[in-house]
């Protein structure tokens, strides 16, 4: 075997090809690292999809009047569009989970025009859902607590939308001075 020039050597450095197949993907080193990759993956979210599934077919076991089924029903997180139904979460969808995440409820609630936009204000921690700033895009918004996803105080973004909603404000009242 020939001798490996410098830069095959640093490459190798960087993989094991002893336990390659051991290794974790790309995505979820990146997700464990912290960087800015999304913290939950799509097969996450289909766990998670599957064990909400299972535990609804646990649920429709028990009495209807059963209280704990009861509450049960009524805690689905805005996942699904209505309250009281079990059929829907049998079949529920990580496309439903990913609507809850922060980064994509901005977007709904028009506080960015698109979803990178939506991200970089989460992760430059311009957004609080009630009294916590928020710096994970990936957060999972309940339907209740959309009504408080709001801009930090502090945040140089929210002073800018206040200056402009202001100015045609003050425009009428300046036009209305000169007449």
């Amino acid at each position: 075997m020939r001798k490996l020039k410098f830069h095959e050597q640093r490459l190798l450095k960087k993989v094991n090809f002893l336990e390659w197949k051991r290794e974790r993907n790309s995505r979820e080193v990146r997700s464990a690292t912290g960087s800015p990759a999304a913290t939950i993956t799509s097969s996450d979210y289909n766990k998670i999809c599957g064990m909400v599934s299972k535990l609804t077919s646990i649920l429709k076991k028990l009495d209807p009047k059963d209280p704990f089924r009861i509450q049960m029903t009524d805690q689905n997180m805005g996942i699904i569009p209505t309250k009281k139904s079990l059929a829907q979460c049998e079949s529920l969808a990580a496309s439903a989970l990913c609507r809850r995440r922060l980064a994509v409820v901005l977007v709904k609630l028009h506080f960015a025009e698109n979803l990178k936009d939506a991200v970089t204000f989460v992760e430059q921690g311009h957004i609080r859902v009630g009294p916590d700033t928020i710096t994970d895009p990936a957060f999972l918004v309940r339907r209740n607590m959309e009504d408080f996803v709001t801009w930090v105080d502090t945040s140089k973004i929210k002073r800018k939308v206040l200056q402009y909603n202001l100015r045609p404000l003050e425009l009428d009242h300046l036009s209305l001075l000169r007449r």
